[in-house]
């Protein structure tokens, strides 16, 4: 693993500990001489966790599309910033960036990301590890919607097991490490599975 994508809010949040374990996480990230991947921002949790790589030394790519540059949130003091026609150029690029994706706490642009991550990796589409670093709880309720998705059968329990949930940023990184994608069935009820043949 060589580097590691960050989706995080652009807003900073309600709590202190937020932008204390982001930038617990960038020190992390530049110490382990990972190359940190992220939306480009110069704002919010975005700017706290790039700013933390920097100061350590380490190496960041944002991606960021020419409207949020224009918007002058771009963050100028890179290693390196990629400026893309759009959203979509965004996350496709950050994909191609990036060997492993953690969600820091944020708000929709946040959960869209991880969430198309987790897709792309249900439906065999790359072999990335995908993870929410918790903070104060945050992902408690949301990891709580995804175990009830198992419970209702919309999501193979193997999928579930596909993504890392926990608080210990040096679990996450060597689980991350160590990881080995998920082979579970798209299809949960097997006769459904029959009739779509």
């Amino acid at each position: 693993m060589k580097s590691i994508c960050v989706y995080c809010g652009s807003n900073a949040g309600s709590k202190p500990i937020y932008a204390e374990r982001a930038m617990a996480l960038g020190d992390r990230i530049a110490r382990d001489g990972l190359q940190l991947v992220y939306g480009g921002g110069n704002v919010g949790l975005m700017g706290t966790v790039a700013n933390a790589v920097l100061e350590a030394g380490g190496s960041v790519t944002g991606v960021i599309p020419k409207q949020l540059a224009d918007w002058e949130v771009a963050h100028r003091g890179l290693t390196q910033l990629e400026i893309v026609d759009s959203m979509h150029a965004r996350k496709m690029r950050m994909f191609e960036l990036s060997d492993a994706f953690v969600a820091l706490p944020g708000g929709f642009g946040t959960m869209e990301e991880i969430f198309e991550m987790l897709t792309w990796r249900q439906l065999g589409i790359g072999n990335k590890p995908c993870a929410f670093l918790d903070i104060d709880g945050f992902y408690a309720p949301l990891i709580g919607m995804i175990d009830r998705m198992v419970e209702e059968r919309f999501l193979h329990p193997d999928q579930r097991a596909d993504l890392w949930y926990g608080d210990d940023i040096d679990a996450m990184l060597a689980w991350m490490r160590g990881y080995t994608p998920a082979r579970a069935e798209k299809w949960i009820d097997e006769k459904r599975r029959s009739v779509l043949k």
